[in-house]
């Protein structure tokens, strides 16, 4: 059985056994239903289920560092009485291949503040990211290869 979707059951067992579905007792029956799991990781096999967790985390950490970051810079660019930027459309090149991956580092992109994905090409080895202050795409493209596109190949590969 998929170790997630057996941590999910055991949370939904919590929350029936406690007679409360609230968030909270969900995320702690989840956390409960992990630290089940952990314990017996020997006997179902699940080493790789808390590594990729784990990473998940990262990966979901370093988005909201990044929202923080990439809205202040914006903000700050708005309220300055000088607006110095040159908007542009660049091209990153794709490491990631499948869709799902694609996808998420596209949404990812356009969440953040000053970013937005325009188009992906039909082969599938560019992204097209519009920025709001594109005067070094090079630096934009190291960005986004050595923070989202790493951490996503780390959680899903």
């Amino acid at each position: 059985m998929n170790l997630y979707l057996a941590n999910i059951l055991l949370a939904l067992a919590w929350a029936a056994v406690t007679g409360s579905f609230t968030l909270v007792n969900l995320v702690f029956g989840y956390v409960l239903g992990a630290a089940a799991l952990y314990l017996i990781r020997e006997q179902v096999g699940s080493l790789g289920y808390f590594r990729r967790t784990f990473q998940f985390i990262r990966l979901a950490a370093l988005f909201i560092v990044e929202l923080i970051k990439s809205a202040w810079r914006v903000a700050i660019l708005v309220l300055s009485p000088r607006m110095d930027v040159k908007p542009g459309i660049f091209a990153y090149p794709l490491r990631l291949e499948r869709d799902f991956e694609i996808t998420l580092l596209a949404n990812l992109i356009t969440l953040t503040p000053g970013t937005l994905s325009v188009d992906v090409s039909e082969d599938r080895k560019y992204l097209y990211v519009h920025a709001l202050d594109c005067s070094d795409p090079d630096t934009l493209r190291e960005d986004i290869a050595s923070g989202f596109e790493r951490r996503i190949m780390e959680a899903f590969q």
